[in-house]
């Protein structure tokens, strides 16, 4: 998968290219940074409208490669390398989205997964017992 990050592409449209190849896994973009392990305090999270121009720190255009065997803590690393953004990784979880933090060393594609296993076996709990729910 390919991101093409250009100065007028907004954080809103990069958040959806990667939500399509990882349905299970969303991005936010922060004004501050985090290190490994650690979270951002949702305070921080920049507004989706922002462009590359008025968000990154850093004036790197190009592709972004994004592959499903990276693991979630080089993903967020190239984002900062590359372009300056402090991005986060987050997971579905149920209903709710947890950052990442402590699988940080998990790919990409083991995060989807194990998010996607957990709703399928919600998903059929709910079927036989929807008070459940």
């Amino acid at each position: 998968m390919e991101i093409l990050i250009t100065k007028e592409k907004t954080l809103g449209q990069i958040k959806e290219e990667f939500s399509k190849k990882f349905p299970h896994l969303k991005l936010e973009f922060y004004e501050v940074t985090h290190n490994n392990g650690e979270g951002t305090p949702e305070r921080f999270q920049m507004n989706e409208g922002l462009t590359i121009a008025h968000a990154r720190k850093k004036h790197g255009e190009g592709e972004l490669s994004i592959n499903a065997n990276q693991k979630t803590n080089t993903l967020e690393t190239k984002f900062k390398e590359i372009y300056g953004l402090n991005v986060q990784v987050f997971r579905k979880s149920g209903k709710i989205w947890m950052q990442t933090t402590s699988t940080d060393e998990w790919t990409l594609s083991h995060q989807e997964e194990t998010s996607a296993e957990r709703d399928k076996k919600r998903d059929l709990t709910e079927k036989e017992f929807p008070d459940m729910g």
